[in-house]
């Protein structure tokens, strides 16, 4: 999952949240760096993604995006994720999303000064342009897969690809994301937290 399915998995709790924002940035022993509910955000991040990455529905999912993006695939189905949780009517509203993401950002500025360093300069992207809102527009998922494509090493194509493959699949995977999303937020209801 992508950062806007990892602040709604942290269901409102602050140091959570922040755990499940920074994880992809704390290594190793860097995890005892920080208070322990962080220490458990990160954790859940972690288990999240594992549970996303083996999840059969992810799984056939990804192979849209496979004949284009290669083991880039499951980036990309992460960010799609993000977009149909964005778009989902039974958890956000146009109006809901937007509060939401307000409110996530302000609890990332309250501690703005606890996050790892490289995370603070995404944080300032993500909220100046809104990152998390704009999941929910095929303009946002492009900006988010253009990029994905300009960061990625062994990845030889533009955003066209990846998008051309959402677009081309749009049902099949919104189809995969209702199966697989409601059995991700029962797992993590049932996470030591």
């Amino acid at each position: 999952m992508n950062y806007l399915a990892h602040a709604y998995l942290s269901f409102h709790d602050p140091a959570l949240t922040v755990g499940n924002m920074i994880a992809d940035f704390v290594k190793g022993k860097q995890l005892l760096q920080y208070e322990e509910r962080v220490q458990t955000g990160i954790r859940l991040h972690r288990a999240i993604d594992e549970f996303t990455d083996t999840h059969p529905s992810t799984l056939m999912a990804r192979e849209y995006f496979q004949p284009s993006c290669g083991r880039y695939s499951a980036v990309f189905i992460d960010i799609v994720y993000d977009h149909f949780l964005a778009t989902d009517t039974t958890i956000f509203t146009e109006k809901t999303l937007a509060s939401f993401t307000e409110n996530v950002y302000s609890i990332l500025d309250e501690r703005h000064d606890t996050l790892p360093p490289v995370f603070q300069q995404v944080f300032y992207y993500m909220r100046t342009q809104n990152w998390l809102y704009n999941y929910r527009l095929m303009n946002g998922i492009y900006k988010s897969f253009n990029g994905i494509v300009r960061r990625a090493k062994f990845l030889d194509v533009t955003a066209d690809a990846p998008l051309a493959a959402l677009e081309d699949h749009y049902e099949n995977i919104a189809m995969h994301y209702r199966t697989f999303f409601p059995e991700l937020i029962a797992f993590v209801k049932t996470y030591p937290h």
